[in-house]
């Protein structure tokens, strides 16, 4: 007896070190964000995938198939929050690029103000905040080509870094670092992301070998409109570096390849203090707006984005182990099919025409002004003063405007801001476009498109941004760090994502948080 008691009490202190390691967090969490990238991406371009790159993810991790958005405004800056903080528009505030501030009729920028790049603008804390608060000694760092990407998702924690637009050098701003280190200054000297476009973008497989038929000149290198004329192309005019990096596949070479120096110099992952690393992929959504999801540039892109993943994978695990690491790959929004992608183009919304139109209107109704203000990301702006000035009722002007604007072709549904505030929709298009709205910051109407209507814009055949399954719809992989190989079937709000990484940290979800954690992801050891 006394031997058995012996034998099961030294097979308990034998599982105590495995218990204590299995309840430890991931020494490094990754989150990838490729922009636009819809839910079924991942099964349709399967077939010409590697087996290390996305397929690595989904036969090896936790896949939900059912993972969406909420909320009708699915734009990126929107939904990298949600992403960020756990939480709907609604409550973190982030509406889009810019707004209208009433009070002084002025145009606010989510990011950009006299003093420069900085997150003063987003006060719903993030994971990367919840992680430094708790554990002050993590590393935390944000990597994304475009300043507005890389800021919401690294809010006010740690180091956040994007593409400046002259000659694609790495750049930060004063907030996040006083001075830009020295190995990004030496990067940037010997001009390593130009080289990632130096070389014509051409596919990577025989062209008979795409599954998408809309058969696009992939984009060549700089071209006068001379020479684009007499090659009868479409391509793009690349105004400046830039521009070929959004444009092409090399944004996502310079973006994973800075990554890995990233993971490199600040020894990311290589010790038990959990770290955290965000990339945001900004190109896959400026490829799929410019040429359309159908293109054989976004499925070429795809495919180059699949090798690069793997590599980005593969330098990670031996970095830090791939029991230490946990990846967590996602997208945005998806986006709609192209304007012009049947028989006949389709319409599209001429923003500026109803401009001009909403404002005819209320001069006729109420006399001559400038009553809009300004229309932005489906939200309609008045001007409150001069509605005060004249001594009307501003939730009557707003209801006569929401009324009117519904006359509008592409329009669906138009909603008042007093409707929005003094009214509980709990289902329907009315409560994602409440999901939306956040009075602060949102219009005085805000308007919801018919499905696969866009707005008319420069290098836009399809664009995100509405409450329908091609942009709500995203992928949601988790991998590495025990998660388990299973495939999720059942609806899921991406506003679990970030309560579920701060629950795999070991730190409380960000303030804000609306969702609770994902139990197929936190319930794993």
């Amino acid at each position: 007896m006394k031997h058995l008691l012996y034998t099961i009490a030294a097979a308990s202190l034998m599982l105590v070190p495995q218990l204590a390691a299995a309840a430890q967090p991931p020494r490094l969490v990754v989150q990838i964000v490729v922009s636009s990238m819809r839910a079924d991406d991942l099964d349709r371009y399967a077939d010409h995938f590697g087996d290390d790159g996305f397929l690595r993810l989904v036969h090896g991790g936790t896949r939900y198939c059912g993972s969406r958005y909420d909320y009708q405004q699915t734009s990126t800056p929107v939904s990298l929050a949600t992403l960020t903080t756990g939480a709907q528009p609604s409550t973190h505030g982030v509406i889009g690029l810019r707004w209208r501030d009433y009070v002084e009729n002025s145009v606010v920028e989510l990011v950009r103000s006299q003093k420069g790049i900085t997150p003063e603008n987003l006060f719903a804390p993030t994971v990367g905040e919840a992680l430094a608060t708790e554990s002050p000694e993590s590393r935390i760092v944000t990597v994304a080509a475009e300043p507005e990407s890389a800021v919401v998702m690294a809010g006010h924690a740690g180091h956040a870094y994007w593409m400046e637009p002259l000659r694609c050098n790495w750049t930060t701003s004063g907030w996040y670092d006083p001075q830009l280190p020295e190995w990004i200054q030496q990067f940037n000297r010997e001009g390593f992301n130009l080289n990632y476009i130096d070389t014509e973008w051409k596919t990577l497989l025989e062209r008979d070998a795409y599954r998408n038929t809309r058969r696009f000149d992939i984009v060549p290198q700089p071209q006068s409109r001379e020479e684009r004329r007499a090659k009868h192309t479409p391509c793009l005019h690349l105004d400046n570096n830039l521009d070929r990096m959004l444009y092409t596949p090399a944004g996502n070479s310079a973006v994973l390849g800075f990554a890995k120096l990233v993971v490199a110099h600040y020894g990311l992952g290589n010790d038990t203090t959990p770290d955290l690393l965000n990339i945001c992929l900004d190109a896959p959504r400026h490829i799929a707006e410019a040429y359309g999801p159908e293109s054989v540039e976004v499925e070429d892109m795809y495919y180059r984005l699949d090798r690069e993943l793997a590599d980005f994978l593969t330098f990670i695990e031996a970095q830090a182990g791939e029991e230490n690491i946990l990846v967590v790959l996602t997208s945005d929004h998806g986006t709609s099919a192209s304007y012009d992608a049947g028989r006949e183009p389709r319409d599209r919304f001429n923003l500026r025409q109803f401009e001009v139109i909403i404002n005819s209107f209320l001069n006729v109704r109420y006399g001559v002004g400038k009553w809009l203000l300004e229309y932005e990301d489906k939200c309609i702006y008045l001007d409150h003063n001069l509605i005060y000035e004249r001594g009307l009722d501003l939730a009557d002007v707003q209801d006569e405007v929401a009324t009117f604007a519904m006359q509008f072709r592409g329009v669906s549904h138009a909603l008042s801001a007093t409707a929005m505030r003094t009214s509980y929709f709990g289902s329907g298009y009315a409560r994602r476009m409440q999901n939306s709205f956040y009075p602060r910051r949102s219009g005085d109407v805000i308007l919801n498109f018919q499905p696969g209507w866009i707005e008319e814009r420069d290098r836009c055949r399809s664009s995100s941004g509405s409450m329908y399954g091609y942009d709500t719809e995203v992928p949601l992989l988790f991998y590495g760090a025990g998660i388990a190989d299973q495939t999720v079937e059942r609806d899921v709000d991406m506003i679990c994502v970030a309560p579920t990484l701060t629950s795999l940290l070991g730190v409380r979800k960000p303030a804000a948080a609306e969702g609770t954690p994902l139990p197929e992801i936190v319930s794993h050891d």
